[in-house]
């Protein structure tokens, strides 16, 4: 778990729910995007993202989404998901999610999502700004 959290400083710990699981007795698939959305918020939230949507009308929208299943997961259990950044460009950027399972003492799924920066006055792509760059690249992977 030490080598996760030195790999992932921003990560997010969620409790696996009862309600979660399957007929098959795992943490239902779709779930997982609720855990990346969980994640990429609170990243989001570390890095002033979000502010900047208060005042500008700029923010960040989800393009796509992606999930690798590598382990099923099941109740009870607390998840940490893992936070890094990739494929910094003008207007978007990828996000990395990877699930470590304290039941199971591993990564159990790996995810991304292409977020794409949109001004909501205008209904258009938007660049990142310079502040943003620089937050990103302090989590970007190797």
């Amino acid at each position: 778990m030490d080598n996760f959290l030195e790999q992932y400083p921003v990560n997010t710990k969620i409790a696996v729910a009862w309600g979660e699981m399957d007929a098959l007795q795992h943490v239902n698939n779709v779930v997982y995007f609720r855990y990346f959305e969980t994640a990429h918020i609170d990243f989001f939230n570390q890095i002033n993202l979000l502010d900047e949507l208060q005042t500008t009308a700029v923010g960040p929208v989800i393009s796509e989404n992606q999930a690798k299943y590598k382990r099923p997961v099941t109740f009870p259990d607390t998840l940490t998901v893992g936070v890094s950044i990739s494929d910094i460009k003008d207007d978007r950027f990828m996000m990395h999610y990877s699930v470590y399972s304290q039941s199971q003492q591993t990564v159990t799924t790996l995810g991304s999502s292409q977020v794409v920066m949109f001004n909501f006055k205008t209904g258009k792509k938007a660049k990142l700004t310079p502040e943003l760059i620089n937050a990103l690249k302090t989590y970007q992977q190797a």
